[in-house]
């Protein structure tokens, strides 16, 4: 992607490296895009509190078994990428094992680093991004999430999610590495650097394969798409005028200029996300990568969804989002048809 001014230019073989067109993957001329919906599946804690290595709750996780219910009679089936924390609790295993047992979900990892061992860094906003992290450190909370995945649910995974979206330059060759094949943690559009973050903002929104020594890793980022007067073109103004101040993108999409939408339910209302998935397939995206975080599926534990009523508007927004995927034609997919088509579809 393209590096922001007065930032380093990123060698090749990174996910925040700029992808050769050949690495791009788009869709045959007879194909239609296919949605794929990814959990980060995770621990309730105060996001707006420090973070720390314990005092979190697992309170939401009950209500998975209600979520995969969701999506099973919907015919979707949903990759969970699950932390520590979720991949510790035998209830969270239960659930997301049986389901995962018959065929109705993925389970995939996300890394928290600040509450996945081994524990030798300190705990900081900028260490919570694992990319942050010394190289040795990274790959060993990676292999330990990676290798605790597996004994709990009978596979090692292949899909990964740095937690915060957190990648760094190292990452790409370490999940080649650790026999990841896919990696989700790029969010076009965002910028984190704020935070200590990455730059996603000139991500694109096509998948593409990371080269790297150990093989090749796919990227499939979460989908955010920039509508309103100016189109995808208002992509640069948006980010221009938003590092103004907070409350600036707002008024450009009350304004009707331009907006940035993601594909979530967090935040985004169903209409807009429904705009968001139009222009998605008129730009033929080959994958509409939706995401949400589990603690929303327990009123309390994240802005999102503070009420009961919160939690029903949750449910019917899938309900309206489905809905109109199945008028456009968008069917769901899974990690393994990502990655099959991806290997038939690259751009050369």
């Amino acid at each position: 992607m393209a590096a922001a001014k007065g930032s380093a230019v990123q060698p090749a073989g990174n996910f925040l490296a700029d992808p050769a067109a050949s690495d791009l993957v788009e869709l045959a001329a007879d194909d239609r895009p296919r949605f794929w919906v990814t959990i980060d599946t995770e621990e309730d804690f105060d996001w707006a509190s420090p973070f720390a290595r314990t005092g979190y709750g697992l309170a939401s996780v009950p209500a998975l078994a209600e979520c995969q219910d969701y999506f099973s009679r919907a015919n979707v089936k949903p990759i969970y990428l699950v932390d520590w924390p979720i991949v510790a609790d035998d209830r969270a295993v239960q659930i997301l094992g049986a389901a995962q047992a018959t065929g109705h979900c993925e389970i995939g990892a996300q890394l928290h680093p600040w509450v996945t061992p081994p524990h030798d860094e300190d705990v900081s906003a900028r260490n919570s991004y694992a990319g942050n992290l010394p190289p040795d450190l990274q790959r060993a909370k990676m292999t330990a999430l990676r290798d605790a995945i597996r004994d709990r649910f009978g596979t090692a995974p292949t899909v990964y999610r740095a937690g915060r979206y957190g990648l760094g330059p190292d990452s790409a060759t370490m999940l080649a590495e650790l026999g990841f094949r896919c990696d989700t943690s790029v969010r076009a559009g965002f910028d984190y650097r704020s935070g200590h973050g990455p730059d996603y903002r000139g991500a694109p929104l096509h998948p593409w394969w990371v080269q790297t020594k150990a093989g090749a890793v796919l990227e499939v980022p979460v989908t955010t798409v920039f509508g309103g007067m100016l189109g995808n073109a208002g992509q640069r103004v948006y980010h221009g005028v938003a590092r103004n101040g907070t409350h600036a993108g707002a008024v450009l999409a009350r304004l009707g200029i331009v907006e940035r939408i993601a594909l979530t339910p967090e935040g985004i209302p169903a209409g807009r996300a429904c705009k968001a998935i139009d222009i998605a397939v008129d730009r033929r995206l080959p994958v509409l990568n939706f995401s949400f975080h589990s603690p929303s599926l327990q009123p309390g534990n994240t802005p999102y969804v503070r009420s009961p009523a919160d939690l029903d508007l949750f449910y019917r927004w899938w309900d309206v989002v489905l809905n109109h995927l199945a008028r456009r034609g968008v069917e769901a997919t899974t990690a393994a048809a990502i990655l099959a088509m991806a290997e038939s579809r690259t751009m050369r």
